[in-house]
């Protein structure tokens, strides 16, 4: 399927990640000029407009970066976000202390949110625009506060823009990975969301992304959503 990528402007922040380094790939192969953010900008290929550095805990950084790649490019028509400190970074042991929690929403939720305010105005003018957000599953799942607050907090604020942008062409969607494995499992175990690779995401990633897509305001589970009952 032809998604109708081809020559437009992707920003991609956490573009070197896991998840990041697949939707990347992924937008080129479809014709997309992708811009990759992450905290240093990667010149070694003598291409100063393919990164750019980007701090999204720090909105004066985020708003610098995104007028470079505009300034660049013209416009941005893409902006996913996968940026994010990973779940493994985070102490188990102090799920509940509001110090980690509060650091876990403004690393996730609130550098999402950054990154769209400074984007989503040039989209609004331009009257076309698509925002995906990686968040997870345990955004359905209590027993950690700090990663279950932190992907709610992401898909809450998702929606409230979705629904801030409805009509303007503008779309805010999330996808919500279970676990994220190279070779993932079909099993699907109780209390668990299904698991899924890199690949697989930035195929639906890839999806949201085009103007064939005019979903929008939707948290979608990417494999099986969590089996079994659902505490939120």
């Amino acid at each position: 399927m032809d998604l109708q990528l081809q020559d437009r402007v992707a920003l991609v922040v956490g573009g070197k990640g896991y998840i990041g380094t697949a939707v990347v790939d992924r937008l080129r192969q479809e014709g997309a000029t992708v811009v990759v953010a992450s905290r240093t900008a990667d010149t070694t290929d003598g291409s100063a407009t393919d990164s750019v550095a980007m701090d999204t805990a720090d909105q004066a950084a985020v708003d610098a970066a995104v007028a470079r790649v505009l300034e660049q490019h013209g416009r941005i028509d893409v902006l996913v976000v996968t940026a994010a400190p990973a779940a493994n970074t985070l102490d188990p042991e102090r799920r509940s202390d509001p110090d980690q929690v509060a650091a876990a929403v403004d690393g996730k939720a609130l550098g999402f949110l950054r990154v769209a305010n400074a984007v989503l105005p040039a989209q609004r003018q331009a009257g076309f625009g698509r925002v995906v957000v990686v968040s997870g599953q345990n955004a359905y799942l209590s027993g950690n506060i700090t990663t279950s607050l932190r992907n709610a907090a992401t898909n809450v604020i998702a929606k409230n823009l979705a629904d801030e942008t409805a009509g303007t062409g503008v779309t805010v969607n999330v996808v919500n990975p279970g676990t994220v494995r190279d070779e993932p499992s079909a099993e699907v175990r109780p209390g668990a969301g299904g698991e899924s690779s890199p690949q697989q995401i930035a195929d639906l990633v890839g999806f949201l992304s085009s103007p064939l897509s005019v979903v929008s305001g939707e948290s979608i589970s990417i494999a099986h959503r969590v089996l079994g009952s659902v505490t939120v």
